[in-house]
């Protein structure tokens, strides 16, 4: 995850007020602004002594900043830097911090040599993109594959520990958390956005299924869903593969009367089984292969839902190369 920095320099308090909305890291300002800053909201607060710019012109340049950086110095690169100067500094230094004046810059500040650089400091003419910029590169976790799975069976399975996950996010349509008893098979839980007759949309809410389950979560990790608590980052999947951030605010775990959905993916190398326990309620939904979500309640048998697939082997969440099967 990028750190983002805003530069408040000139002093604009409409600006630092936006900034400190948009979810920042840090915010610089000049020395005699740092009281003023503390006092509009707890964030970190550093002035240009803290992180001195450095201009890329010459080849010279380059130099001076890997040996800085290597003696510990916090530097960041001048607006204006190219890609090639900017790829022989990563390569050859672990951190690296670059100014950027609009959304496109910051995106492409983000990517170079895949790794990209580790700090992000939007420039003031960069205001107006600040919340797209935290958003694409605070809250994206980028797109993974999903796949189309066919129902194969759906059964009462009796009452048992569910987990309802209620974040401190809105959730939109198509989006959910992924979950399964394997982790090399979890299925799409669509967020309850949805309304009906009997109970209101609660779009912050993923009804995410048995306290036993696999969700998968940022960092290619996964945890089991009575594990997560207030504060945890869990992993929002979108129907067209898009992953984001959100931030856990409350788990509740009750008892409810659950069902054992079964799903089934054909490929070339054969098919592969998945299933997953989920309260029996009209709330609570899967996704559809067109992407809307589906009530378990009128899920049938040779439906088409939206999983993803995986090599099993997971240990305390990490992946492992082990021999494993989960059933």
């Amino acid at each position: 995850m990028k750190t983002i920095i805003f530069k408040a320099i000139p002093f604009d308090k409409t600006l630092l007020t936006l900034a400190l909305e948009s979810g920042v890291d840090a915010v610089m300002v000049e020395k005699e602004q740092v009281a003023a800053v503390q006092a509009l909201g707890r964030v970190t607060v550093i002035t240009p002594k803290d992180l001195p710019v450095v201009a890329l012109t010459q080849k010279s340049d380059e130099e001076e900043a890997v040996a800085r950086i290597k003696k510990g110095e916090n530097i960041v690169l001048a607006k204006g830097w190219e890609i090639i100067p900017v790829e022989n500094i990563l390569a050859q230094v672990d951190t690296l911090a670059l100014e950027c004046e609009n959304l496109d810059r910051a995106i492409l500040a983000a990517g170079i040599l895949e790794r990209g650089c580790d700090t992000i400091v939007v420039l003031p003419e960069g205001a107006t993109d600040l919340k797209r910029i935290v958003a694409e590169l605070k809250l994206s976790q980028g797109t993974m594959e999903l796949e189309t799975a066919t129902i194969t069976a759906i059964k009462p399975a009796g009452l048992g520990h569910r987990v309802c996950v209620d974040t401190i996010s809105m959730l939109r349509r198509g989006q959910g958390m992924l979950v399964g008893n394997s982790s090399a098979f979890t299925f799409l839980v669509h967020a309850e956005t949805e309304s009906n007759p009997y109970v209101a949309a609660r779009p912050f809410r993923v009804n995410a299924g048995a306290v036993h389950a696999y969700t998968r979560m940022p960092g290619d990790k996964t945890t089991y869903l009575e594990e997560l608590a207030a504060g945890t980052d869990v992993l929002i999947v979108g129907a067209d593969g898009s992953s984001s951030l959100a931030t856990v605010g409350r788990v509740k775990v009750e008892v409810r009367p659950m069902l054992l959905v079964t799903a089934e993916v054909k490929d070339k190398n054969g098919a592969r089984q998945g299933q997953v326990f989920l309260q029996n309620a009209e709330t609570i939904r899967v996704v559809s292969d067109k992407g809307d979500p589906v009530s378990v309640v009128t899920l049938k048998v040779g439906d088409k839902i939206l999983v993803k697939t995986d090599e099993a082997g997971r240990h305390f969440g990490m992946r492992i190369q082990e021999d494993i099967k989960e059933a």
